[in-house]
């Protein structure tokens, strides 16, 4: 197998993975489907990227010959997603543990029932009260 069918092939399961698990009904799995989704992304901009053989550089050296250099856009492309991901997989975890202290649940059937009220939600309705 070459390089980029074995990336292509991993990009698939993750996606596939990743999708299964956003569209389950625990908020834990989608959280954890979100993760995977953004690495399949990370490795389909590392796939798309390809080899640096045989492009001129945009550095060149004292004589005006180019260098043979690594294109540096995608690796910046996929730090800046990682850090993107990471972030958004932060706040995702907050909001989460948020609705599991608010709502006593992390399911999506839990919502649909109207359960006592907990934390935040039940200090509120004591001070109106």
């Amino acid at each position: 197998m070459t390089n980029q069918l074995e990336a292509a092939v991993l990009v698939a399961i993750l996606a596939t993975c990743g999708l299964y698990l956003c569209l389950s009904r625990r908020f834990l799995r989608m959280l954890f489907g979100f993760l995977l989704l953004s690495n399949a992304a990370n490795l389909v901009l590392l796939a798309v990227s390809g080899d640096p053989t045989g492009r001129r550089s945009g550095t060149i050296r004292a004589d005006g010959s180019a260098i043979l250099s690594v294109d540096p856009l995608p690796q910046a492309l996929i730090l800046t997603a990682i850090v993107i991901g990471f972030a958004v997989a932060a706040f995702l975890t907050v909001l989460l543990y948020r609705l599991y202290t608010d709502r006593a649940t992390t399911t999506l059937d839990g919502l649909q029932v109207d359960p006592p009220r907990g934390g935040a939600a039940q200090r509120e309705e004591e001070k109106s009260t």
